[in-house]
């Protein structure tokens, strides 16, 4: 039986999964711009950087970088640069009249290693993402806990990341969503663009 230590460290790994953040965002985004099967390959370059943190919280090693605060300082510089990119590129999809995105869209060939490379580049340069498995750890792992606990929590929140993430992608890639996005294209490549932009402008601002 899974005890309640375990479980309070899945809630609080569905909690900041499923919480809007630019991970998911960006998913969405993909999901009703470039449709299903990219939005998972970019949700599952989430999934692998989730699990880069998971790693490293359980070895100690994320603690260490928490506490190092010049390390700490270059994560949120890229993450919040990596963010004003996203920002920058959401922006010009929103000026881009459809003809001429349709046009962009059909010469280009898909980019499934591309999408995944992001999805890693978002999460591992995310410092809440650090702190949520240190948080999930220490509460996971208490001086008590029983053999395999530490493999029950880095299995059981790597399942749930798939349904978070992966459900994200499903979700946002259906006909309905598609067709809302088709004819508000501009206003939700506009609201993206701006959400990215003060999500990255938040991380510079800290880390400074």
């Amino acid at each position: 039986m899974i005890g309640s230590p375990i479980l309070l460290a899945f809630g609080t790994y569905v909690l900041a999964a499923a919480s809007p953040g630019p991970s998911n965002m960006a998913i969405m985004d993909v999901a009703m711009r470039d449709g299903r099967t990219r939005a998972l390959m970019l949700a599952s370059g989430v999934i692998t950087g989730s699990l880069f943190w998971a790693i490293l919280a359980a070895t100690g090693i994320s603690a260490l970088l928490a506490a190092y605060a010049q390390a700490l300082l270059l994560i949120k510089v890229v993450g919040g640069v990596y963010l004003l990119y996203l920002a920058l590129r959401a922006g010009r999809s929103a000026m881009q009249s459809t003809a001429d995105r349709t046009s962009t869209v059909a010469g280009q060939a898909p980019r499934y290693l591309s999408l995944y490379r992001q999805g890693v580049l978002m999460h591992i340069s995310n410092p809440k993402a650090i702190m949520s498995w240190m948080s999930i750890m220490s509460l996971g792992l208490r001086g008590d806990a029983p053999p395999g606990t530490l493999s029950a929590i880095i299995g059981g929140c790597a399942a749930l990341g798939v349904i978070i993430f992966g459900g994200y992608a499903i979700v946002f890639s259906t006909a309905t969503m598609i067709a809302c996005y088709a004819r508000a294209r501009r206003w939700i490549q506009g609201l993206f663009s701006a959400l990215f932009g003060v999500a990255g402008l938040k991380l510079l601002v800290s880390a400074n």
